[in-house]
């Protein structure tokens, strides 16, 4: 064999492991062969309109829409009921990490969970995507280089209704307040914008986020003759509080009620005699647009009911991440947190969302009024839109957050 020869199968050579080699990289860079999204909910409780088996479907259907697979592997879809404790949440998603080698655990309904469940992504470099769970410390102080608060938070609710009542005049207010993270955080970010429209806080009251009977909570915020009466909560609890305030006349006293976060299937469960008149900040509403129509017909099929912003965004979410997994070639936390903040997100939940450093995925949001019963077409038709909040000003400002992630000057 001459020199030539030999020089040609050694590059020939060479050639093959370099491309074998790619390929054996390519193979590994899924762990354990498959994509593994764990769904932390509220399967059971009284958070689980506002997620549960809503969750489950649109993380399932952006799983089946994607192709059931991802980089030639397997996505697989596990779900667990955290019952709303901070202790079962975060033994499941320990579980997930350490044994069932989850990649990323999405929903995470209820603040105090979502916060506990962001922190151990965080020592496990692995991922977690919130969209049930208000609290804007989750891209604060809280915030992570490996967790995503996706469709709403407690800053973003603030700033669209306590903007538009304050506009309205509304000077005065009084907070009944959920004692845990999601309402501390609410109430805090509310007051603020309200003292800054040059309005005050006379009282608040907060209560145990499972008492039903909040009686004596809405007299209190009766007797303080405050213009808006502020319910800084979620739940069938909130929706219990609603109800009775019609029936103490708070609304025909000539205070305002404002629900601070309100859920459509809240609105449903109320009925527009109740609900009207109502001011209320989303993300999303399934009568929006051509898109969101499209796509909530087809959530409406499995769950007999339209999706609210938490279903949106779980399936968007879902879609942004596996999207991100096979840009970045691999699973690896890391390398797939740094394609979500790179890629756009562009579909029929946000249109040039981005992520921010924070975690904070920045899109539009919107104030809505509850439609009277006059004024309603069909079932599920509440809403008329009152403002469109852009995403640059719908969130907390990169300057003023509390995130180590951000640099700052």
């Amino acid at each position: 064999m001459n020199l030539k020869v030999a020089s040609v199968l050694v590059a020939s050579v060479a050639t093959l492991v370099v491309i074998n080699g790619g390929a054996a990289a390519q193979t590994a860079a899924i762990s354990d062969g498959v994509v593994k999204i764990g769904v932390l909910t509220d399967m059971s409780g009284q958070f689980s309109h506002e997620s549960g088996e809503g969750a489950v479907t649109a993380i399932k259907m952006a799983v089946e829409d994607f192709g059931g697979k991802v980089l030639g592997k397997p996505i697989e879809v596990v779900v667990a009921d955290h019952q709303n404790k901070p202790d079962t949440a975060f033994a499941l998603a320990r579980k997930w990490f350490d044994v069932d080698h989850v990649d990323m655990i999405g929903n995470l309904i209820n603040s105090s969970i979502a916060l506990t469940v962001s922190g151990l992504a965080k020592e496990k470099n692995r991922i977690a995507i919130i969209n049930g769970s208000g609290s804007s410390r989750l891209t604060g102080d809280a915030c992570t280089p490996n967790s995503v608060h996706y469709a709403y938070d407690t800053y973003a609710l603030a700033r669209g209704t306590g903007t538009a009542l304050a506009k309205e005049g509304k000077k005065s207010w009084y907070f009944l307040t959920a004692d845990y993270a999601f309402g501390h955080a609410l109430e805090a970010d509310t007051s603020a914008v309200v003292k800054a429209m040059g309005g005050e806080v006379v009282g608040a009251t907060r209560y145990p986020p499972e008492t039903f009977d909040q009686s004596s909570f809405l007299l209190q915020a009766q007797s303080s003759k405050a213009q808006v009466v502020a319910l800084a909560g979620s739940g069938n609890v909130l929706v219990n509080s609603i109800k009775s305030a019609q029936e103490f006349g708070i609304q025909h006293g000539g205070q305002t009620l404002a629900g601070l976060l309100v859920w459509i299937t809240d609105v449903k469960s109320l009925g527009l005699s109740v609900a009207q008149g109502l001011v209320l900040t989303n993300a999303f509403y399934w009568d929006r647009d051509d898109e969101t129509r499209a796509w909530s017909k087809r959530f409406f099929e499995r769950m007999k009911r339209p999706p609210h912003m938490g279903d949106a965004g779980d399936y968007s979410s879902t879609m942004h991440y596996l999207r991100a997994v096979q840009a970045a070639g691999t699973d690896e936390a890391q390398a797939v947190m740094s394609k979500m903040r790179e890629l756009p997100v562009n579909d029929f939940f946000a249109k040039n969302g981005r992520i921010r450093e924070d975690g904070r995925m920045v899109h539009d949001m919107y104030v809505y009024e509850v439609k009277k019963p006059s004024e309603s077409k069909g079932d599920w038709d509440f809403y008329k839109l009152r403002e469109v909040i852009p995403g640059d000003q719908a969130f907390r400002p990169l300057k003023d957050s509390a995130c180590p992630l951000v640099k700052k000057g």
